[in-house]
């Protein structure tokens, strides 16, 4: 087998870094059924996150490793020895202001340099953090503030307070970060001693809990995982050291990370802490709407982004918006068809299965490289070497595009139970379609009836209970159950296949895995998303939304620009097209889907049919549009 991991290794150019392999356990029936990797890195059997700033500022004091956007687009570094100052500054405040070890505080904000500072300054303080995403509604906000107990609330404005009703879930301190009050805090601390800070540090080990991280609720309400100082370095040391080359300056190029997913999220968390752990010059992306993104982008210049699969789902969208304005659609989408051939032909060449992308081929991209792939680099900055994606499941076809124009994606599987990161792509060996091997020091098992389960020190310890004693236990028998269906390939790679809870199991006994089916009709120029329902119904259908970029060349092209939207969707040529892609997806995977609706509008967060990372809520799509199901089976 070729080489798959660098170990730790302060070499990089012209010398190959060791490598282990994963190592496979097949069943009597021949299949691959479980795969685990060593950990490449120690476990860390003393301190806390809370000394990362500390360490860094010991061992590198002027290295920066923040980089901070002011409200008139300068840039301002950050030096580790700074951010230690701040993170003692703002821990004292915290400390002055009455807050115990072990008490709880809430961060409610987008991804930030102020949500990351909080972060450490609540460790340096012996506190537990409660990240809630601002896009959670005001009751749920509430609920998560209730059941956490959280003392204290860290928000980013004035209108997430009034929202919160701060008096109703039992808060004693509210800071505003649009209102200057961390910075206000800091000044309230002047008066304790550093040594208190030290003392705070001292109290916390690697079973410690860090951080009660609430599941996004794609299947109901969210539930409360205690995640310790243990479970993160688990995670974090492990990744930096697999992808080392993300992390790692070299000669001529200096390293910069830009953060894009949600802080809030168990992913964008590890992608924080990984960056501190490393000292690389960190950006942070508090909008994910590519308008606002992308200028971020060719500001900071990144050479790796770390990202939710909705943002490069954003970002493919906007560049095909722009080429539909200029009148380049369809030379767009081509493209995007050849990026993806390309990338699978070089992949099948890496497999030992073909010759790779032939001559025509290697033409075409050759031509679009011109006109759209440096373009797509150019606005991510021009330096992306690494894009590292996680927080739900992403296109084949998706990650084609961005692999075969040059920008690679390196796919993750994980969930909050496990800290955000369970498998992630080979840096040297990725594989479209799947999400790549365990991470090191990770175990993955397929159960009987095709469920993935999880083993490793980044596993959480217990969920918790305001009501209970102590921590509910997660993992009976050292597995963590998913929920998610998967399989592994010869080699160890998953391949995620759906969510065991959206199992479709008609009338007559025919099952149906959602995922693969609704990912082969969004891949449809004209459907943004796709749910099938059918459980316990004589047949699988399907709720369709439209692409407005896709529908509104087709209404140019079609000289239906006057016709109301609430017109088009009964238009027949409109529906004989998307019939058309229901009976592709249909002779691809054998979904069998007889009937469609296309329901008005897209999913948002807003309207709450997308988690904060994307994933449909599937529970809350067929409540709001019952109606319309029904309408599927008269």
């Amino acid at each position: 087998m070729s080489s798959l991991y660098p170990l730790a290794s302060t070499q990089i150019d012209g010398i190959e870094p060791p490598v282990v392999e994963p190592e496979l356990v097949r069943y009597d029936d021949g299949e691959v059924r479980e795969v685990s990797v060593p950990a490449l890195v120690p476990a860390v059997g003393y301190g806390s996150l809370a000394d990362l700033p500390f360490d860094n500022a010991t061992r590198a004091p002027q290295d920066v490793v923040f980089s901070r956007r002011t409200g008139d687009g300068r840039w301002l570094d950050v030096s580790a020895e700074e951010f230690a100052r701040e993170v003692t500054a703002l821990a004292k405040g915290l400390i002055a202001e009455g807050l115990s070890p072990g008490d709880r505080i809430a961060v409610l904000a987008r991804t930030s340099y102020e949500w990351t500072l909080t972060d450490f300054a609540a460790w340096a303080a012996g506190l537990v953090t409660v990240p809630v995403h601002p896009s959670f509604s005001p009751r749920r906000i509430q609920w998560v503030l209730r059941h956490s107990g959280a003392a204290a609330l860290v928000t980013e404005s004035v209108s997430q307070v009034t929202a919160v009703a701060p008096e109703s879930v039992g808060l004693r301190h509210v800071w505003v970060i649009d209102r200057g009050h961390l910075e206000r805090l800091a000044e309230l601390g002047a008066d304790v001693p550093d040594a208190e800070v030290g003392v705070r540090r001292g109290m916390l080990g690697p079973g410690t809990p860090a951080s009660l991280v609430y599941t996004s609720g794609t299947t109901g309400r969210p539930t409360a995982c205690a995640l310790t100082h243990g479970n993160f370095f688990a995670q974090v040391d492990n990744v930096v050291e697999l992808l080392f080359p993300a992390f790692t300056s070299v000669a001529g190029r200096d390293t910069s990370a830009l953060l894009c997913a949600p802080s809030a999220h168990a992913f964008g968390r590890v992608a924080a802490l990984a960056c501190v752990r490393a000292r690389v010059r960190t950006g942070h992306a508090p909008s994910a709407v590519p308008e606002e993104l992308l200028p971020l982008c060719e500001e900071f210049r990144p050479t790796a982004v770390f990202a939710t699969p909705s943002v490069l789902e954003q970002i493919f969208h906007h560049l095909r918006a722009r080429a539909q304005e200029s009148g380049k659609l369809t030379a767009f989408d081509r493209s995007a068809r050849i990026a993806s051939r390309f990338a699978e032909a070089e992949q099948r060449h890496r497999l030992g299965r073909g010759e790779g992308p032939g001559r025509t081929l290697r033409a075409a991209r050759a031509v679009y490289d011109q006109s759209v792939y440096r373009r797509l680099r150019a606005s991510l900055g021009g330096r992306v070497g690494h894009v590292v994606c996680g927080g739900s499941a992403m296109r084949r076809q998706l990650s084609g595009f961005y692999t075969g124009a040059g920008v690679p994606v390196y796919e993750t599987y994980g969930l909050t139970e496990a800290t955000g990161i369970a498998t992630l792509a080979p840096p040297l060996r990725p594989r479209l379609g799947t999400v790549g091997h365990p991470l090191p020091g990770t175990a993955v098992r397929i159960a009987d009836d095709g469920e993935i389960l999880l083993s490793g020190r980044h596993v959480l310890h217990g969920r918790w209970d305001p009501g209970a004693t102590k921590l509910l236990p997660a993992a009976p028998g050292g597995w963590l159950p998913t929920g998610d269906l998967g399989r592994l390939d010869e080699e160890g790679y998953l391949v995620v296949t759906g969510r065991r809870a959206d199992t479709l199991t008609t009338i007559s006994g025919a099952r149906v895995e959602p995922l693969a089916v609704e990912n082969r009709l969004r891949a449809h120029p004209l459907i943004s998303r796709a749910v099938l329902v059918g459980e316990g119904r004589p047949y699988v259908a399907v709720l369709l939304t439209l692409d407005p970029p896709g529908l509104t060349h087709w209404r140019r092209t079609t000289k239906r620009t006057a016709t109301p939207y609430e017109l088009l969707l009964g238009d027949p040529e409109l529906r004989a097209l998307l019939q058309e892609a229901v009976d592709e997806a249909n002779t691809a995977t054998g979904a069998g889907i007889r009937r469609f609706a296309v329901l008005p509008g897209e999913f948002t967060q807003t309207s709450g049919h997308l988690t904060p990372t994307g994933t449909v809520r599937r529970d809350r799509v067929l409540g709001d549009f019952a109606g319309e199901v029904e309408g599927l089976y008269r």
